[in-house]
């Protein structure tokens, strides 16, 4: 198993979150379709892939968490597919080597979102703090935090220090590929969307 491609063979049995119950599943599947389109492929190309790679899931898992359970407890499947954070967790609860961690070709930008909330800083008068510790996040300091607990850092020297953790890959947005994450939800994720025509419950 070296990249996309390899999980869509016969055979190869695949773990992943349901993208219609979790973050990590509805990623796991945007960055498979952008994964076709990166590389030149049509929407009826991309759909006819992932199509194919969830022919190849056994089981969905309800979250991060309990995908990670499936593959490494009940030793379920081939292949994880999971955000590159998991890997390290997995690593200190399990044993590093206990996984081989194969980081594709082409993924997608994955950040745990944030925002100023203004109705709720308003009401409790802590807008100066709230904006303070956004913009501390994406400080150097910060990114290093970051990064030592395996979250991809957007600083680039950060990220060349961290090279061991996180591997030089070809990313892309979800505005990128899809609009925006609201845009994906409607065309991919809602009931009779796009992933309720490629999934039948097993």
């Amino acid at each position: 198993i070296k990249d996309w491609d390899d999980l869509v063979k016969p055979g190869i049995k695949v773990i992943v979150v349901n993208p219609k119950t979790g973050g990590n599943g509805r990623m796991a599947y945007l960055a498979a379709w952008g994964y076709v389109k990166k590389k030149g492929g049509s929407d009826a190309e991309a759909a006819d892939f992932v199509s194919k790679l969830y022919k190849n899931v056994p089981v969905l898992a309800k979250g991060g968490r309990d995908a990670t359970t499936i593959f490494l407890q009940r030793n379920i499947g081939d292949v994880l597919v999971t955000f590159e954070s998991e890997v390290v967790s997995v690593d200190r609860e399990f044993g590093e080597g206990k996984v081989d961690a194969i980081h594709p070709s082409i993924s997608i930008v994955a950040e745990n979102p944030v925002a100023v909330v203004e109705r709720t800083v308003a009401k409790k008068g802590t807008g100066t703090l709230a904006k303070e510790y956004l913009d501390y996040l994406y400080s150097e300091e910060a990114q290093e935090i970051a990064a030592k607990h395996a979250l991809r850092p957007r600083s680039q020297t950060v990220l060349k220090k961290y090279s061991k953790t996180f591997k030089p890959l070809q990313l892309f947005t979800v505005n990128e590929v899809f609009g925006s994450l609201a845009d994906a939800q409607k065309v991919h994720f809602n009931d009779g969307g796009q992933f309720d025509k490629i999934y039948t419950v097993k």
